[in-house]
Protein backbone atom coordinates (compact mmCIF):
# COMPACT_ATOMS: atom_id res chain seq x y z
CA UNK A 1 0.00 0.00 0.00
CA UNK A 2 1.53 2.78 -0.68
CA UNK A 3 2.68 5.54 2.00
CA UNK A 4 0.73 9.04 2.10
CA UNK A 5 2.81 11.53 0.40
CA UNK A 6 5.15 9.06 -1.00
CA UNK A 7 6.97 10.28 -4.40
CA UNK A 8 4.89 8.53 -7.09
CA UNK A 9 5.76 10.39 -10.46
CA UNK A 10 7.97 12.64 -11.99
CA UNK A 11 5.36 15.16 -12.65
CA UNK A 12 7.53 17.83 -10.30
CA UNK A 13 10.04 19.89 -11.43
CA UNK A 14 12.90 17.80 -9.49
CA UNK A 15 13.42 14.17 -8.37
CA UNK A 16 15.52 12.06 -6.19
CA UNK A 17 17.79 11.86 -8.83
CA UNK A 18 18.45 15.28 -10.03
CA UNK A 19 19.01 15.97 -5.64
CA UNK A 20 21.64 13.64 -5.97
CA UNK A 21 23.70 14.84 -9.09
CA UNK A 22 22.96 18.74 -7.38
CA UNK A 23 24.92 16.87 -4.39
CA UNK A 24 27.40 14.97 -6.46
CA UNK A 25 27.75 18.94 -8.61
CA UNK A 26 28.20 21.32 -5.44
CA UNK A 27 30.23 19.27 -2.85
CA UNK A 28 33.09 21.01 -3.47
CA UNK A 29 31.88 23.79 -2.94
CA UNK A 30 29.40 24.09 -0.08
CA UNK A 31 29.31 23.01 4.18
CA UNK A 32 28.35 19.61 4.90
CA UNK A 33 26.76 21.51 8.24
CA UNK A 34 26.40 20.20 11.51
CA UNK A 35 23.49 18.70 13.32
CA UNK A 36 23.14 19.68 16.68
CA UNK A 37 21.04 18.75 19.81
CA UNK A 38 19.98 20.12 23.23
CA UNK A 39 18.96 17.77 26.44
CA UNK A 40 17.43 21.40 27.65
CA UNK A 41 15.09 22.26 24.52
CA UNK A 42 14.50 18.00 24.61
CA UNK A 43 13.06 18.38 27.82
CA UNK A 44 11.16 21.69 26.42
CA UNK A 45 9.56 19.88 23.56
CA UNK A 46 9.12 16.66 25.44
CA UNK A 47 10.36 15.10 21.61
CA UNK A 48 14.09 14.53 20.60
CA UNK A 49 14.48 17.51 18.17
CA UNK A 50 17.76 17.29 16.05
CA UNK A 51 19.15 20.82 14.28
CA UNK A 52 20.59 21.28 10.89
CA UNK A 53 22.47 24.09 10.82
CA UNK A 54 22.06 25.86 7.46
CA UNK A 55 22.96 29.10 9.59
CA UNK A 56 26.49 27.87 9.20
CA UNK A 57 26.29 27.51 5.49
CA UNK A 58 28.66 29.61 3.12
CA UNK A 59 26.32 32.79 2.47
CA UNK A 60 24.79 32.83 5.87
CA UNK A 61 21.97 30.54 4.93
CA UNK A 62 21.05 27.09 2.96
CA UNK A 63 20.12 29.41 0.06
CA UNK A 64 23.66 28.43 -1.32
CA UNK A 65 23.45 25.33 -2.19
CA UNK A 66 20.35 26.18 -5.07
CA UNK A 67 22.28 28.84 -6.09
CA UNK A 68 25.30 27.18 -6.41
CA UNK A 69 23.42 24.37 -8.46
CA UNK A 70 21.74 26.36 -10.82
CA UNK A 71 25.25 28.69 -11.65
CA UNK A 72 27.00 25.26 -12.22
CA UNK A 73 24.42 23.72 -14.32
CA UNK A 74 24.79 26.83 -16.92
CA UNK A 75 27.02 25.90 -19.92
CA UNK A 76 29.64 27.91 -20.97
CA UNK A 77 27.57 30.09 -23.10
CA UNK A 78 24.59 30.45 -21.04
CA UNK A 79 26.95 31.94 -17.73
CA UNK A 80 29.65 34.18 -19.63
CA UNK A 81 27.46 37.23 -19.58
CA UNK A 82 26.43 36.49 -16.14
CA UNK A 83 23.13 35.62 -13.60
CA UNK A 84 20.64 38.04 -12.63
CA UNK A 85 17.87 37.41 -9.85
CA UNK A 86 15.73 39.54 -7.40
CA UNK A 87 15.52 38.71 -3.44
CA UNK A 88 15.28 40.20 -0.27
CA UNK A 89 18.17 39.30 0.75
CA UNK A 90 20.05 35.18 0.92
CA UNK A 91 18.96 33.98 -2.38
CA UNK A 92 21.03 37.38 -3.37
CA UNK A 93 23.90 36.70 -1.26
CA UNK A 94 24.51 33.23 -2.31
CA UNK A 95 23.69 34.04 -5.91
CA UNK A 96 26.57 36.23 -5.43
CA UNK A 97 29.26 34.01 -3.97
CA UNK A 98 28.22 30.87 -6.63
CA UNK A 99 28.27 33.69 -9.88
CA UNK A 100 31.74 34.62 -7.94
CA UNK A 101 33.30 30.82 -7.55
CA UNK A 102 32.46 30.55 -11.18
CA UNK A 103 34.13 33.56 -12.33
CA UNK A 104 31.03 35.53 -13.87
CA UNK A 105 28.83 38.81 -13.12
CA UNK A 106 25.74 38.55 -10.81
CA UNK A 107 23.19 41.23 -11.05
CA UNK A 108 20.99 41.11 -8.30
CA UNK A 109 17.89 43.45 -7.77
CA UNK A 110 17.03 44.14 -4.36
CA UNK A 111 13.91 45.61 -2.42
CA UNK A 112 15.05 48.85 -1.06
CA UNK A 113 13.82 47.76 2.71
CA UNK A 114 15.99 44.39 2.58
CA UNK A 115 17.71 44.21 5.89
CA UNK A 116 21.28 46.05 5.58
CA UNK A 117 23.16 43.13 6.57
CA UNK A 118 22.26 41.47 3.58
CA UNK A 119 22.61 43.73 1.29
CA UNK A 120 26.02 43.95 3.18
CA UNK A 121 26.48 40.34 1.91
CA UNK A 122 25.81 40.86 -1.72
CA UNK A 123 28.28 43.65 -1.75
CA UNK A 124 30.84 41.90 0.42
CA UNK A 125 30.22 38.64 -2.16
CA UNK A 126 30.64 41.11 -5.47
CA UNK A 127 26.97 41.12 -6.68
CA UNK A 128 26.07 44.03 -8.46
CA UNK A 129 23.61 45.65 -6.44
CA UNK A 130 20.33 47.31 -8.41
CA UNK A 131 17.82 49.01 -6.81
CA UNK A 132 13.72 47.98 -6.79
CA UNK A 133 10.50 49.29 -4.91
CA UNK A 134 9.38 47.06 -2.15
CA UNK A 135 6.94 44.73 -4.02
CA UNK A 136 7.25 41.46 -6.05
CA UNK A 137 6.08 43.92 -9.27
CA UNK A 138 8.91 46.56 -8.90
CA UNK A 139 11.17 43.77 -8.40
CA UNK A 140 10.54 41.53 -11.36
CA UNK A 141 10.02 44.11 -13.77
CA UNK A 142 13.88 45.61 -12.53
CA UNK A 143 15.10 41.85 -13.20
CA UNK A 144 13.50 41.88 -16.93
CA UNK A 145 15.37 45.27 -17.26
CA UNK A 146 18.48 44.00 -16.75
CA UNK A 147 17.88 40.91 -18.36
CA UNK A 148 17.18 42.70 -21.66
CA UNK A 149 20.17 44.85 -20.91
CA UNK A 150 22.61 42.45 -20.39
CA UNK A 151 21.68 39.46 -21.73
CA UNK A 152 22.61 37.56 -18.28
CA UNK A 153 20.57 34.12 -17.44
CA UNK A 154 17.73 34.89 -15.18
CA UNK A 155 17.89 32.49 -11.88
CA UNK A 156 14.54 32.50 -9.84
CA UNK A 157 15.32 32.30 -5.95
CA UNK A 158 13.13 29.17 -5.73
CA UNK A 159 10.69 28.56 -8.38
CA UNK A 160 13.46 26.79 -11.06
CA UNK A 161 14.08 23.04 -10.52
CA UNK A 162 17.69 23.34 -10.23
CA UNK A 163 17.20 25.45 -6.55
CA UNK A 164 15.04 22.64 -5.71
CA UNK A 165 17.20 20.14 -6.12
CA UNK A 166 20.31 22.53 -4.67
CA UNK A 167 18.01 22.57 -1.62
CA UNK A 168 17.22 19.04 -1.47
CA UNK A 169 20.62 18.23 -0.66
CA UNK A 170 19.75 19.39 2.65
CA UNK A 171 18.11 15.73 3.32
CA UNK A 172 20.41 13.91 2.18
CA UNK A 173 22.69 14.92 4.39
CA UNK A 174 20.54 14.83 7.15
CA UNK A 175 18.81 11.89 6.88
CA UNK A 176 22.37 10.15 6.74
CA UNK A 177 23.53 12.68 10.35
CA UNK A 178 20.21 11.66 11.71
CA UNK A 179 18.83 8.51 10.35
CA UNK A 180 15.55 7.89 12.99
CA UNK A 181 13.99 11.11 12.21
CA UNK A 182 10.26 10.83 11.57
CA UNK A 183 9.49 13.82 11.37
CA UNK A 184 11.36 17.27 9.67
CA UNK A 185 10.00 20.84 10.08
CA UNK A 186 10.88 23.32 7.51
CA UNK A 187 10.30 27.33 6.84
CA UNK A 188 8.21 27.69 4.00
CA UNK A 189 7.82 30.72 2.04
CA UNK A 190 8.56 30.66 -1.31
CA UNK A 191 8.69 26.92 -1.41
CA UNK A 192 12.27 26.30 -2.99
CA UNK A 193 13.44 24.53 0.26
CA UNK A 194 10.52 22.92 1.71
CA UNK A 195 10.13 21.25 -1.78
CA UNK A 196 13.32 19.89 -2.38
CA UNK A 197 13.95 18.64 1.61
CA UNK A 198 10.12 16.87 1.00
CA UNK A 199 11.18 15.39 -2.42
CA UNK A 200 14.57 14.17 -1.22
CA UNK A 201 13.15 12.91 2.41
CA UNK A 202 9.94 11.28 0.81
CA UNK A 203 11.96 9.06 -1.47
CA UNK A 204 13.90 8.16 1.04
CA UNK A 205 11.50 7.20 3.84
CA UNK A 206 8.04 7.62 2.27
CA UNK A 207 6.43 7.55 5.73
CA UNK A 208 8.38 10.40 7.29
CA UNK A 209 6.25 13.54 8.13
CA UNK A 210 7.59 17.40 6.10
CA UNK A 211 5.92 19.84 8.23
CA UNK A 212 6.16 23.69 7.00
CA UNK A 213 6.70 26.33 9.44
CA UNK A 214 5.08 29.84 8.87
CA UNK A 215 4.54 33.18 10.35
CA UNK A 216 0.98 34.48 10.59
CA UNK A 217 1.32 37.73 9.34
CA UNK A 218 2.24 35.62 6.12
CA UNK A 219 0.59 32.66 6.02
CA UNK A 220 -0.38 32.24 1.97
CA UNK A 221 0.74 28.66 2.28
CA UNK A 222 -1.37 27.67 4.97
CA UNK A 223 -4.66 29.11 3.55
CA UNK A 224 -3.33 27.50 0.09
CA UNK A 225 -3.27 23.82 1.04
CA UNK A 226 -6.98 24.74 2.78
CA UNK A 227 -8.26 25.68 -0.71
CA UNK A 228 -6.37 23.72 -2.83
CA UNK A 229 -5.10 26.27 -4.60
CA UNK A 230 -1.81 29.11 -4.62
CA UNK A 231 -3.26 31.65 -2.58
CA UNK A 232 -1.83 35.03 -2.19
CA UNK A 233 -1.91 37.61 -0.09
CA UNK A 234 -2.13 41.31 -0.63
CA UNK A 235 0.41 42.43 2.04
CA UNK A 236 2.22 40.71 4.38
CA UNK A 237 3.25 41.66 7.67
CA UNK A 238 6.16 39.62 10.03
CA UNK A 239 9.79 40.23 11.09
CA UNK A 240 10.56 36.90 9.44
CA UNK A 241 11.81 39.19 6.46
CA UNK A 242 13.10 35.76 4.77
CA UNK A 243 9.12 34.32 4.48
CA UNK A 244 7.64 37.15 2.90
CA UNK A 245 7.10 35.19 -1.00
CA UNK A 246 4.31 33.87 -2.16
CA UNK A 247 4.94 29.75 -4.05
CA UNK A 248 5.60 29.12 -7.53
CA UNK A 249 3.65 27.21 -10.05
CA UNK A 250 6.30 24.74 -10.05
CA UNK A 251 6.76 24.93 -6.04
CA UNK A 252 2.98 24.74 -4.95
CA UNK A 253 2.30 21.12 -6.79
CA UNK A 254 5.07 19.56 -4.33
CA UNK A 255 3.66 21.35 -1.29
CA UNK A 256 0.20 20.71 -2.49
CA UNK A 257 0.76 17.02 -2.54
CA UNK A 258 3.89 15.89 0.35
CA UNK A 259 3.92 18.71 2.88
CA UNK A 260 1.63 17.33 5.29
CA UNK A 261 0.86 20.52 7.14
CA UNK A 262 1.28 23.79 7.75
CA UNK A 263 2.11 25.30 11.34
CA UNK A 264 1.88 29.30 11.68
CA UNK A 265 2.98 30.94 14.44
CA UNK A 266 3.38 34.62 15.91
CA UNK A 267 6.22 36.81 15.10
CA UNK A 268 6.43 36.91 19.28
CA UNK A 269 6.56 33.38 19.00
CA UNK A 270 9.76 33.06 16.51
CA UNK A 271 11.68 35.85 18.76
CA UNK A 272 10.88 33.26 21.37
CA UNK A 273 12.48 30.96 19.31
CA UNK A 274 15.37 32.70 18.42
CA UNK A 275 16.32 33.38 22.13
CA UNK A 276 16.49 29.85 22.80
CA UNK A 277 18.81 29.17 19.87
CA UNK A 278 21.18 31.96 21.30
CA UNK A 279 20.22 31.28 24.99
CA UNK A 280 20.64 27.15 24.48
CA UNK A 281 22.24 26.00 21.52
CA UNK A 282 24.79 29.39 21.72
CA UNK A 283 23.49 29.65 17.68
CA UNK A 284 22.36 32.93 15.96
CA UNK A 285 19.55 32.00 13.94
CA UNK A 286 17.86 34.68 11.81
CA UNK A 287 13.73 35.16 12.66
CA UNK A 288 13.12 33.11 9.38
CA UNK A 289 15.35 30.26 10.76
CA UNK A 290 13.79 30.05 13.96
CA UNK A 291 10.68 29.47 12.99
CA UNK A 292 10.81 25.58 13.08
CA UNK A 293 11.95 25.83 17.12
CA UNK A 294 8.93 27.83 17.52
CA UNK A 295 6.72 26.22 15.34
CA UNK A 296 7.55 22.12 17.49
CA UNK A 297 7.03 24.23 21.11
CA UNK A 298 3.57 26.03 19.78
CA UNK A 299 0.64 24.78 21.28
CA UNK A 300 -0.60 23.73 17.28
CA UNK A 301 1.75 21.44 17.32
CA UNK A 302 2.02 20.40 20.92
CA UNK A 303 -2.01 19.33 21.14
CA UNK A 304 -2.71 18.12 18.09
CA UNK A 305 -3.06 14.13 18.23
CA UNK A 306 -2.21 13.91 14.53
CA UNK A 307 1.50 14.71 16.05
CA UNK A 308 1.64 13.45 19.15
CA UNK A 309 4.03 10.21 17.63
CA UNK A 310 6.78 12.68 16.45
CA UNK A 311 9.17 11.61 18.83
CA UNK A 312 12.07 12.85 16.77
CA UNK A 313 12.24 15.52 14.92
CA UNK A 314 14.39 17.29 12.85
CA UNK A 315 14.56 21.25 12.35
CA UNK A 316 16.50 23.41 9.70
CA UNK A 317 17.87 26.63 11.06
CA UNK A 318 17.62 27.91 7.74
CA UNK A 319 19.87 31.21 7.83
CA UNK A 320 21.54 33.57 10.36
CA UNK A 321 21.74 36.43 9.08
CA UNK A 322 20.62 38.71 11.37
CA UNK A 323 19.95 42.81 11.31
CA UNK A 324 20.77 43.19 14.68
CA UNK A 325 19.07 46.55 15.38
CA UNK A 326 16.02 45.05 14.65
CA UNK A 327 16.93 41.54 16.90
CA UNK A 328 17.56 43.95 19.69
CA UNK A 329 14.43 45.97 19.27
CA UNK A 330 12.55 42.91 18.78
CA UNK A 331 13.80 41.28 22.25
CA UNK A 332 13.64 44.74 23.76
CA UNK A 333 9.02 44.78 22.87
Amino acid sequence: MEAKGQVTAEKYAADISSIREAQVRISSFIHRTPVISSETLNAIAGRNLFFKCECFQKGGSFKFRGACNAVFSLDDDQAAKGVVTHSSGNYAAALSLAAKLRGIPAYIVVPKNAPKCKVENVKRYGGRVIWSEPNLRSREDMATKVLQETGAVLLHPYNDGRTISGQGTISLELLEQAPQLDTIIVPISGGGLISGVALAAKSINPAIRILAAEPMGANDAAQSKAAGRIITLPETNTIADGLRAFLGDLTWPIVRDLVDDVITVEDKAIVEAMRLCYEILKVVVEPSGAIGLAAVLSDDFRNNPAWKDCSNVGIVLSGGNVDLDVLWGSFRK
